[in-house]
């Protein structure tokens, strides 16, 4: 439970992001964005490879063979660099598949090109196929697609993570016509709602549960400080799932849990508004942030804030409180975090604690860090 001063300190800071306006970071728009973007797209190593994360001393990206989890995001950085001042992209999409759950990722930048060009073939052929590579991972007693292959096929492990793959199902079948792919993203989220999110808003990192069954085996965290602990970008990612969920479907128990999450997120945070990599770990050692949570967090706020002002009739005071929280969000954690001498634009990440991972840039951070300025400007916010 929260101490007293925290409670204080907290609310203080959700009732700051809740006043009129909270003014931008200036960075988000700097020049160093599009130049560092393009330099890193115009020298990839070859064969292609794709940056995950920096070093964490000079900054400079560390890069990985294509079709891990992460290979999707800095083409879908380049996409969302397009929409701001119409940079082309010209670096090659990986279309293979042997990361298993998180082909949503890895569809990133295939549905940003069917948003320029809706026939492009080769788009359309790799969001179906990562589509089905998902639903070939649902198992119907469960109810879930399966996240982690394990040594034993009984142990069905379920990541909170996997509510940021159930887009690819939505965008395939608008594609196909195939409702059993949108029924599939249903169950997922219906289940996770149901044994992922506790009583307060906070969420486990990971549900296993009997393959035969369905029953509930165990509940525990990987990346996050302990299995009763709420791992931040886990919690960021619910936030983001379940308000992408009641875009699709308009269920209001997606919006209702959306709320609940992202009040749990900002009842959690410090005084100054940094995210932490586990909102409950211990202040003393140090706990290290991380802002690739922070950024999801930020665009998941963003969503949230749309889906208040798309109700009937609009819930305009929720939209301004959740964009205000973003943006306040996304201002202390650009102040901490942006690094002009880095090839990343932003710091202060943390990849996986637990492995010593941290205080490092990291491609989705940025990426979802560029996607805030772009959907500011969409909702207004910004001026183009």
């Amino acid at each position: 439970m929260l101490g007293l001063l925290q409670l204080v300190q907290s609310l203080a800071y959700v009732f700051l992001a809740s006043g009129t306006s909270v003014s931008l970071p200036a960075e988000l728009y700097s020049p160093l964005v599009a130049s560092k973007v393009l330099k890193i797209a115009s020298s990839l190593p070859q064969p292609m490879m794709y940056p995950q994360y920096t070093d964490r001393v000079r900054g400079d990206w560390e890069y990985f063979v294509p079709d891990l989890w992460t290979s999707g995001f800095f083409p879908a950085t380049l996409y969302e660099m397009r929409r701001r001042a119409q940079l082309t992209p010209e670096v090659p999409l990986e279309t293979n598949n042997t990361v298993g759950h998180d082909v949503g990722f890895l569809s990133y930048p295939f549905v940003n090109e069917l948003e320029i060009d809706k026939d492009n073939q080769t788009a359309r052929d790799a969001v179906n196929r990562f589509a089905s590579d998902l639903a070939a991972r649902f198992n119907p007693i469960v109810g879930c697609t399966r996240s982690w292959d394990t040594a034993n096929p009984i142990d069905f492990e379920v990541i909170i993570d996997n509510m940021m793959n159930l887009e690819v199902l939505f965008v395939s079948a608008s594609l196909t016509g195939n409702k059993t792919l949108e029924d599939i993203a249903i169950s997922h989220a219906n289940k996770t709602m149901q044994n992922h999110v506790r009583p307060d808003g906070s969420s486990f990192h990971v549900v296993e549960y009997n393959a035969t069954t369905g029953k509930v085996i165990a509940k525990f965290t990987a990346q996050g400080y302990s299995n009763s602990s709420t791992w931040s970008r886990g919690q960021a990612w619910g936030i983001y799932g379940f308000s992408n969920m009641y875009n699709h479907t308009k269920h209001s128990d997606y919006l209702v849990t959306a709320r609940r999450m992202a009040s749990y997120f900002l009842l959690h945070l410090p005084s100054n508004g940094i995210v932490p990599w586990d909102s409950n770990a211990p202040l003393e050692p140090p706990r290290p942030a991380d802002s690739s949570a922070a950024m999801a967090a930020v665009n998941g706020l963003f969503l949230l804030a749309q889906q208040e002002a798309s109700l009937s009739p609009p819930n305009k005071s929720g939209s301004a409180y959740y964009t205000n929280a973003a943006i306040k969000l996304l201002r202390d954690n650009t102040a901490l975090a942006w690094r002009p001498e880095w090839q990343s634009l932003l710091a202060n990440g943390t990849v996986d604690n637990p492995q010593g991972n941290n205080l490092t840039g990291i491609v989705y951070g940025d990426y979802f860090f560029v996607k805030a300025g772009n959907d500011l400007i969409k909702l207004g916010e910004a001026p183009c």
